[in-house]
């Protein structure tokens, strides 16, 4: 589709800038709709060059010639899309096409009809939504007429034909079919209908068994999809999972029918998929393999073929293509795909240069293998790849380390900037066992490197004298390594001083060091914090980014190894947990709040000073504004090992609790001792008296009417306090339920005996 769709009719333009663009795509077969064939025709060619697989739009391109009678270019279009598109709605267009067109040609138009009916069941009889064009097909075969008994014994077995191939294909209408099918049966003959019936009844029922798990793959597939290259987009991805999951299932032929007729669905259905994702490599190549492994090799070319035109750009397809015909013999024909691949020359790309030496290699021998490098060598697009390719073809096939060891030579003149290109160079210098040379080319390389492109190559060096040298000329280059490079940043201020990281990567080999993980872990910190000796590293950085070292100077690689991209929270204002409060232990002396006296072991968390770099006066100011009622609650909570408390727990033991309740009508609370017992940190005590104000005891005066309920009531509550509760939570719960202790302010005190103008202190 061009750029640009013109609106015949105006001169007005509507630019698309992707030709992909669906919305776009609908507003213009849309605006097509209103326009006559002669304007719409050319945006309907557009349309269909970018979606040649968008049945919806070539119906409605055919619709429009319908209408105008223009029947030449009614055959024409049918002729371009019916194979290509699978769809019930078009073909059932072509249908109603062909009915129209030799309605009044007599017999000779009916049988035309009735051939048209069979080409379309041939090609969509197995699609599950063709049970209306069967319904269709069967009411055609009854409406002919019949002259004559043997005509009409004729039509009756075509019609039970057509019943008996549609009562056993899984779609949407089988249940219908099948009754239509015992009427027009026993309409004929009870007594033969009985023996078919029985014969088919159970077909019939493995059929609708089949439907029925057919539908649950069906149903997730959007038939409205316009096929557009993949984009990774959420939806694209579950229709892709969708089609892939019916191709398993109709490839686990679940009706158990004949070969022929599951392959026949199989290809049916791969057929409709590639309508919706027709710029799928990996589908086209799954379909075309598929045909290879059922001994179909013709028809999956056919499909390789059909793929390149739809993937022209697709050098995977290709290569797949070359390799059915090469493993078939093909030899020939699998040269045109590869010069393909070369192209024109001027863009052909190092991998298809290297892949058509290795195919002519395998094909015609060492000879036109040497004959295309010296020509491809010459090419501007030839880089080091196809010098090492072809060296260690020659290494490696054809036993000739001569040649290999002259091309790398004459590589070395055009490419002794490319470090990768050295070290594949090294690579095969080593399988000669010739370190001569191998110090030769380091020393060349090095010479003419840019010190920070050089890193690998010295660390090869290091690692080549490490493994074939001596003490000395090991111990050299390692200190040349750490001058060369000391001022990249591969190395810190000290790199040129000895460690005893050097020690550890020299005496390595593979994945075993001289020292154990941890200690491998803390020489790796130990080098990380070396090379940012200098550097302002935060905090954060500091306590979680140790484990990142990168192999500049020693190779060490920690095990916590972190990547210094991550992005670490703030660790400096977290309060750790610690569930390990014992009584007794790093408690803090503190003040308290008016009337409440100073406990020697109150409340206390060890850990907030050290971590949260808070002083003690945090805390105090917390104690403060806390009521005493709630200061004692929180005492006799129990230490929980982790930080989910058991609550059945809990209860039990703030209903044992002996927490004193003030003398109704006063107006403040007596002071209280605090019981010995550690509480939870400060972090738990969040609630404070300035956004939560505490009323007084007065404030909780009952009304004058209920004056004798509530002296009931506290008496019952003394009683309470008085005997032991039993043990079971459960219980408990039940017992306070029973008494209806619910608190006078309202608030939820989950059957605490604690008087309601307490439980009402939290809010």
């Amino acid at each position: 589709m061009e750029a640009e769709f013109r609106r015949v009719g105006d001169q007005d333009c509507k630019l698309v800038d992707d030709k992909y663009n669906v919305e776009a795509t609908e507003s213009l077969a849309n605006e097509a709709l209103h326009l006559p064939i002669s304007e719409a025709a050319p945006i309907y060619e557009q349309l269909l060059t970018v979606f040649p697989t968008a049945a919806k739009y070539w119906k409605q391109y055919v619709e429009a010639q319908m209408v105008v009678n223009n029947d030449e270019a009614t055959k024409q279009i049918f002729s371009r899309c019916l194979l290509n598109c699978l769809q019930i709605p078009l073909w059932r267009c072509y249908i109603r096409f062909i009915r129209k067109v030799n309605d009044k040609k007599g017999v000779e138009g009916q049988e035309e009809t009735r051939k048209a009916f069979d080409f379309m069941l041939s090609y969509v009889g197995a699609d599950i939504a063709s049970g209306p064009v069967w319904m269709e097909y069967i009411t055609f075969l009854k409406s002919l007429p019949a002259l004559s008994t043997q005509e009409e014994s004729q039509r009756m077995i075509a019609v039970r034909k057509v019943y008996q191939k549609a009562i056993v294909t899984p779609t949407h209408h089988i249940e219908q079919l099948w009754k239509e099918y015992e009427n027009f049966e026993n309409s004929v003959s009870r007594q033969l209908a009985k023996g078919l019936l029985s014969e088919y009844q159970p077909k019939f029922n493995s059929a609708r068994a089949v439907y029925r798990e057919r539908k649950k793959y069906v149903d997730g597939i959007d038939w409205n999809m316009l096929a557009v290259p993949p984009t990774g987009s959420y939806k694209e991805e579950l229709q892709w999972m969708a089609w892939k999951k019916l191709l398993a299932f109709e490839k686990g032929n679940p009706q158990r029918i004949d070969n022929g007729s599951s392959n026949k669905r199989i290809i049916f259905t791969y057929e409709q998929c590639l309508m919706y994702l027709y710029h799928y490599p990996d589908l086209w190549y799954d379909y075309a393999m598929w045909h290879a492994k059922s001994g179909s090799i013709d028809a999956a070319i056919k499909v390789f073929q059909r793929s390149l035109k739809a993937l022209p750009d697709s050098e995977m397809l290709r290569y797949a293509y070359g390799e059915l015909e090469e493993s078939r013999g093909a030899i020939q024909p699998t040269k045109k795909i590869y010069e393909s691949l070369l192209g024109d020359g001027v863009n052909t790309t190092a991998l298809a240069h290297i892949q058509f030496i290795r195919f002519l290699r395998r094909t015609e021998g060492v000879e036109a293998a040497r004959k295309y490098f010296l020509d491809a060598r010459k090419s501007p697009n030839c880089t080091y790849h196809v010098y090492v390719a072809y060296a260690m073809m020659a290494f490696c096939l054809d036993k000739d380390p001569k040649m290999a060891h002259n091309v790398f030579e004459a590589g070395l003149k055009r490419f002794m900037h490319e470090p990768v290109y050295i070290l594949e160079y090294a690579d095969f210098l080593t399988r000669l066992n010739d370190d001569r040379n191998i110090r030769a080319l380091f020393e060349r390389a090095l010479s003419s490197l840019p010190s920070e492109e050089s890193v690998e190559v010295w660390k090869r060096f290091t690692s080549f004298e490490q493994t074939y040298g001596d003490l000395a000329s090991m111990l050299k280059v390692e200190r040349r390594k750490k001058e060369a490079l000391s001022g990249t940043g591969e190395e810190g201020p000290s790199s040129l001083e000895s460690s005893l990281q050097d020690v550890a990567s020299r005496y390595s080999f593979m994945d075993l060091w001289p020292c154990s993980s941890k200690e491998l872990d803390h020489l790796a910190r130990q080098e990380w914090l070396a090379k940012n000796i200098n550097k302002k590293v935060e905090k954060s950085t500091m306590l979680n980014g140790l484990g990142f070292v990168d192999e500049g100077s020693t190779g060490l690689t920690s095990n916590l190894a972190v990547s210094s991209k991550v992005v670490y929270p703030d660790t400096n204002q977290m309060v750790i947990y610690d569930p390990r409060q014992k009584p007794g232990a790093g408690n803090f002396q503190t003040t308290t709040a008016a009337g409440v006296p100073t406990a020697s072991k109150s409340l206390s968390n060890p850990v907030i000073a050290a971590v949260g770099g808070q002083t003690m006066s945090a805390f105090d100011e917390i104690l403060e504004a806390t009521p005493p009622a709630l200061v004692a609650f929180l005492s006799n909570l129990p230490v929980v090992e982790g930080p989910i408390p058991d609550v059945d727990v809990v209860l039990s033991i703030c209903l044992q609790s002996d927490v004193p309740a003030p003398q109704p009508g006063k107006s403040g609370a007596a002071p209280m001792p605090l019981p010995s017992i550690p509480a939870p940190s400060t972090s738990d005590l969040s609630v404070s008296s300035k956004s939560h104000p505490i009323p007084s005891a007065s404030s909780f005066k009952p009304a004058k009417g209920k004056r004798k309920h509530f002296d009931r009531q506290e008496e019952e509550e003394a009683s309470v306090q008085s005997h032991p509760l039993p043990r079971d939570a459960f219980r408990i719960r039940q017992i306070q339920k029973a008494r209806g202790t619910a608190s006078q302010t309202g608030s939820a005190s989950y059957g605490s005996a604690i008087s309601g103008d307490l439980s009402g202190s939290t809010g």
